[in-house]
């Protein structure tokens, strides 16, 4: 079991954020709750200079991830980009356990973290340590946390561990929201035919990760999938007996494949798919047009949620930008990349976002990095759908998905609402 869990997708896994005080406790605790020793623990405050991640099962709850952060109070200079990091930590998270110093109490800096945590309507816990140390209970003040969850823990001795697991899978039970990849647009039988092309920029040895999700997602629907390359794929259709349900390919082909299929036959990608399952899609369809309207000194992010090896016809770096500068005729547009977690907070200098599937991403910090581009009202769109815009296939992409695309006002109502 163990083996299957380490293959759960981050962006699949509850992200669990341990926040609090330098010297609160908070390494100590990630690893009780981790039972390893997966952040350095020292008396000497600002130990955790950076997010520290572990990816393990918290039963019943499943798959997760716990995220040591450094402290909100450190200081400096470098203390202030650390604090930045644990508020970028924050964004990724489905939870949050406010570590409280027991010894200490309730800091003015917890109450600030906690009136946050209630903004953003993030459920939350506070674990307050060290309870080895004190005797008397050193609860926050009324005020501030009347009704909140709270647990007394030692990491020393073990004192409430087991009952802070329970607790913290009990706080993350999540409303399903209800959304698949593609299995709720497929019935029992039906079949779809997935593209994916095998070049230079393939993985080797294996399919990518939207690929993959999507195979299981059919499986798990009862209904079947051929998987072919784009060269194969009139032979395949030629061969078929009656079309299939759906065609879903690697949103690069797209110019390939829209040619090679009849008008008919519903038509999307992967990247697409990817956007809808993570709740982003009628902003990234609305953003899209924005291509239309890029001038000369308009600059472009085009960021991916996971960093890998850049090949030569990396899609992000090589091939969207040749894209861009053909459909726009403009000829030296500025293009700027990022990978990971990294994703600039200031967004004024772009005209455009454009971020991969998001795969690697949780629902909750693609859609974060989605509402920082909307507060500074920068157009936010994603690689599949951007490249269906170019080959003016859009609207024949999102038809199967149940959707259409807006006129500008109502465009515009979706670049700027609230998620």
């Amino acid at each position: 079991m163990s083996n299957e869990l380490s293959r759960t997708p981050s962006g699949d896994r509850i992200h669990i954020g341990f926040f609090g005080l330098r010297n609160a406790g908070k390494s100590s605790l990630v690893n009780a709750v981790a039972g390893q020793a997966l952040s350095i623990v020292s008396d000497i405050k600002g130990t955790t200079t950076d997010p520290v991640k572990k990816a393990m099962e918290l039963l019943p709850l499943g798959p997760v991830l716990l995220i040591d952060t450094p402290g909100l109070d450190d200081e400096g200079e470098l203390g202030a980009l650390r604090v930045e990091r644990a508020m970028d930590a924050l964004e990724q998270c489905d939870a949050a356990v406010l570590v409280v110093d027991g010894a200490i109490g309730f800091q003015r800096r917890d109450r600030d973290f906690l009136e946050r945590l209630k903004r953003e309507n993030l459920p939350y816990f506070i674990a307050y340590t060290k309870s080895d140390l004190f005797s008397a209970s050193p609860g926050a003040p009324d005020d501030v946390c009347n009704t909140c969850n709270t647990l007394y823990v030692s990491a020393r001795s073990g004192q409430g561990i087991e009952e802070l697991k329970k607790r913290l899978a009990l706080l993350c039970q999540k409303e399903e929201s209800g959304r698949r990849i593609v299995g709720d647009l497929l019935q029992a039988g039906d079949l779809a035919v997935l593209v994916t092309p095998i070049d230079a920029s393939a993985p080797k040895g294996r399919l990518i990760l939207p690929q993959v999700q999507t195979i299981r997602d059919i499986l798990d629907s009862r209904a079947a999938c051929l998987v072919t390359q784009t060269e194969q794929l009139p032979g395949l259709l030629k061969n078929l007996s009656k079309p299939p349900k759906l065609v879903i390919t690697d949103s690069q082909d797209f110019y390939q494949v829209k040619n090679i299929i009849p008008e008919e036959l519903p038509l999307t990608s992967f990247s697409i798919l990817m956007a809808r399952y993570k709740g982003i899609l009628e902003t990234c369809a609305a953003g899209a047009s924005r291509l239309s309207d890029l001038r000369d000194g308009d600059a472009v992010l085009i960021s991916e949620g996971c960093t890998h090896h850049r090949q030569c016809q990396d899609i992000g770096t090589v091939k969207l930008p040749a894209w861009i500068r053909n459909f726009t005729g403009i000829k030296n547009p500025r293009f700027q990349f990022t990978s990971g977690g990294e994703f600039p907070r200031d967004l004024s200098p772009y005209a455009l976002i454009i971020h991969c599937g998001a795969c690697m991403l949780g629902e909750r910090e693609a859609r974060s990095r989605l509402r920082r581009a909307r507060e500074q009202n920068i157009s936010f769109t994603n690689y599949g759908v951007a490249i269906a815009y170019m080959n003016g296939i859009l609207e024949r992409s999102l038809r199967p998905l149940g959707m259409k695309i807006k006129n500008k006002s109502e465009r515009r109502e979706s670049e700027t609402g609230e998620i």
